[in-house]
Parts: structure tokens; C-alpha cells; sequence
């Protein structure tokens, strides 16, 4: 049996840094949630791709967004915006993101959080 465990992401186990954001994480048993939190202006294949070394981010994810308004955009090129208080799953197809305005994005990720931005 698992005792209780309570974090907070203003003390996260790890925070994944990069231009114009970071991914912070908290690792719990048998699962990681991460936090997204982007300036205007950024831009998964410009900010994350030189980290993971791929052109597209190619992870699942399952999130919700906090504030702020970001895109996802397939090889199709139609292009999704979400908007605070979405539910999103974005498959692990080859895809792009940006914040789209001039506030900060921020969106919790239940899914994909633990190989994300690496």
C-alpha cells in the first residue's frame, strides 16, 4: 500500500528547461505529471526540437490547459488551438505547437510528461 503523497509543481522533482519555457515534473508511483508553461512566442520546433533531436515532437499527450491559448498542427497542416480549460489528447504523430498571443501558456500533462522535452 502507497502512502499518501502530496507535491506541489513550486517545488518539482525536475524542470526541463529551454528557450522561452520549461516542463517542470513530479514523479509519483507509476506515474509523472508535468507542467507546461511557455512564453509568447514559443515554438515546439524551434525552443524543444534541438533537445530531442527530432524536427516534431513525437510524444502522446493527455493534458489540460491552465491559461493561455497554444496550437498543434500535424503534417496535415490543419491547424487545433487550445484554449484554457480544454481536454486535449494529441496522438504520438509527428506534430508542431506554438503560443499563440502574448500571454503565458500553461497546461498540466498526465500523459507523456515523463519523455517529453529530452
Amino acid at each position: 500500500m502507497i502512502d499518501l503523497i502530496i507535491k506541489k509543481f513550486e517545488d518539482p522533482d525536475e524542470i526541463r528547461n529551454f528557450e522561452k519555457g520549461k516542463f517542470e515534473i513530479l514523479h509519483l508511483p507509476n506515474m509523472t505529471i508535468g507542467r507546461a508553461t511557455y512564453k509568447p512566442g514559443w515554438k515546439w520546433s524551434i525552443d524543444v526540437s534541438p533537445l530531442a533531436e527530432s524536427e516534431f515532437c513525437h510524444v502522446e499527450h493527455l493534458g489540460m490547459v491552465l491559461q493561455g491559448s497554444a496550437t498543434v498542427v500535424f503534417e496535415d497542416g490543419v491547424v487545433h488551438e487550445l484554449i484554457k480549460n480544454d481536454l486535449f489528447y494529441v496522438p504520438p504523430k509527428p506534430h508542431d505547437s506554438w503560443v499563440v498571443g502574448n500571454e503565458d501558456y500553461i497546461s498540466i500533462h498526465f500523459l507523456g510528461a515523463d519523455s517529453y522535452a529530452k
